[in-house]
């Protein structure tokens, strides 16, 4: 196979109509393949993008629910648990962001919660985003410590 053998699918391209409206000897005169009258006949003419032909389209059928607030504030939730594999791991002691994202656990710009789930053993220093109550009592009854960021 080669560049210059590739052709489409039999029957997948169809010719072009060639020359339209040029008299009723050609096949398609008169109204040059375009039927009678109304919009579509028109030069000019584009159909709105989910117009389905004065029928009520689809997303006015459709109920609206709720909101999204513009405002909220997504956390990726990490448990104590593992914390302490990441320290089992890649013997990372001061577990950051940036720290997380060079080992690629998150991604930049992820913003990270700790909870509580899990135990841990290992004395770290943790600058992360959000903590809840609980992981930070486990975080420092091992004797780390906690910064937010």
């Amino acid at each position: 196979m080669k560049l210059h053998n590739l052709t489409p699918a039999p029957g997948s391209v169809k010719a072009e109509k060639g020359r339209v409206g040029r008299g009723e000897g050609s096949g398609s005169g008169g109204t040059a393949g375009k039927g009678h009258k109304g919009a579509k006949a028109r030069t000019g003419y584009k159909s709105k993008r989910a117009f389905e032909g004065g029928q009520m389209p689809l997303q006015m059928r459709l109920p609206k629910r709720g909101f999204k607030n513009i405002n909220r504030v997504e956390y990726i939730p990490m448990n104590v648990s593992r914390l302490q594999e990441i320290h089992d791991n890649y013997g990372i002691t001061d577990i950051t962001t940036e720290a997380l994202y060079v080992e690629g656990i998150i991604n930049r710009g992820d913003k990270v919660k700790v909870l509580g789930n899990g135990d841990i053993t290992s004395k770290l220093n943790v600058t992360l985003d959000a903590y809840s109550a609980s992981a930070k009592a486990k975080i420092e009854a091992a004797g780390g410590s906690i910064n937010v960021k």
